[in-house]
């Protein structure tokens, strides 16, 4: 049986790695500045402000990555058929699950 959790060496992504390394390094930057405002009692309204850029931000890496696994894992799967088919529609089924849910 295919396992689901199996990794391949070439994701979908890695042509745009660095792009979103860089993405995820203002995000962290991003968190550690709300982090600064939280501490410094900064007011609450710009606070729940740089909470929405971030939350932004975060939803852009994972509309990319999102993008990148259908357009590349997601097909080479589905042009090979069977099991292994199945199993990445439904993981790309329960990622998009739960990025609706947050």
């Amino acid at each position: 049986m295919w396992d689901v959790t199996e990794h391949h060496h070439h994701h979908g992504y890695i042509s745009q790695k660095d792009a979103y390394l860089t993405r995820l390094r203002r995000i962290e930057g991003q968190a550690r500045g709300l982090h600064r405002m939280v501490e410094e009692d900064k007011y609450c309204i710009d606070i729940l402000t740089q909470i929405s850029a971030m939350t932004s931000a975060l939803e852009a890496v994972a509309l990319g990555l999102l993008e990148d696994h259908l357009s590349h894992c997601v097909v080479d799967a589905a042009r090979r058929g069977g099991p292994e088919s199945d199993a990445k529609i439904a993981e790309a089924t329960a990622a998009i699950r739960r990025l609706v849910k947050s």
